[in-house]
């Protein structure tokens, strides 16, 4: 089997694995479709954010933005990451014990505001459409060189995607779709960085082997002479 056979195999699998996964999971209710019927087990929730913060926009838009900028461009990284805790932490509980789908809507109820829920419509439309672009730039950019097409059909074809198991399943079955995502991802992040440490340092463990060469640079130096 040829690589561009292969690659054909491993997308239409994928793209069949979600399909099925929102027909699955599709939404029967209301409140399956906005919060997953509030039954989403923990773990699989933290699975699900996991996926969603490893997304498109940050295993290439991010790390793109990075390798471009250098140093500096690391508060975006940091930034991206806390926000996520901050919401975690600060929101989605309350969210969940207002009994509210949206945002804006608990915002207006919980400060007795209209104008707190307008403001809450404009930041959420804001961070959406920033983190949309990357999104969909980082789906035109994989899908065209994956699937050899130009970036346009690339582009069409994952938001195609994307339209089928968000309509079918909502939020239920945007998140365990979002599972599967996260063992795709959590090992496309891993496996490339167990080897290069193990290249570079001789240890598996990239936080022990690349971070004491990043620490002192002796193995770099020595690697060098």
């Amino acid at each position: 089997m040829d690589l561009q056979t292969l690659t054909y195999t491993v997308v239409g699998f994928t793209f069949a694995l979600y399909i099925g996964i929102a027909f699955w999971a599709r939404a029967s209710t209301t409140g399956e479709f906005y919060a997953a019927g509030r039954g989403v087990h923990p773990v699989a929730n933290g699975m699900a954010t996991a996926a969603d913060w490893m997304s498109a926009a940050s295993f290439i838009s991010m790390a793109g933005l990075i390798a471009f900028n250098g140093y500096g461009a690391s508060v975006f990284l940091m930034g991206w990451t806390g926000g996520y805790v901050l919401l975690a932490l600060l929101l989605a509980p309350y969210l969940r014990k207002f009994g509210k789908f949206t945002v804006p809507e608990f915002i207006g109820d919980r400060y007795y505001s209209r104008t707190a829920r307008i403001v809450a419509v404009i930041c959420l439309i804001l961070a959406s459409i920033t983190y949309v672009i990357g999104q969909m730039k980082g789906i035109g950019v994989a899908f065209s060189r994956f699937l050899e097409t130009d970036y346009d059909t690339g582009l069409y074809i994952g938001m195609g995607i994307v339209f089928i198991y968000a309509v079918l399943g909502g939020m239920k079955g945007i998140t365990y779709t979002q599972i599967a995502q996260y063992c795709v991802l959590i090992f496309a992040y891993t496996v490339p960085a167990v080897f290069i440490s193990m290249n570079i340092t001789g240890n598996p463990l990239p936080q022990l082997g690349i971070g004491s060469t990043m620490a002192d640079g002796w193995h770099v130096y020595a690697g060098q002479a």
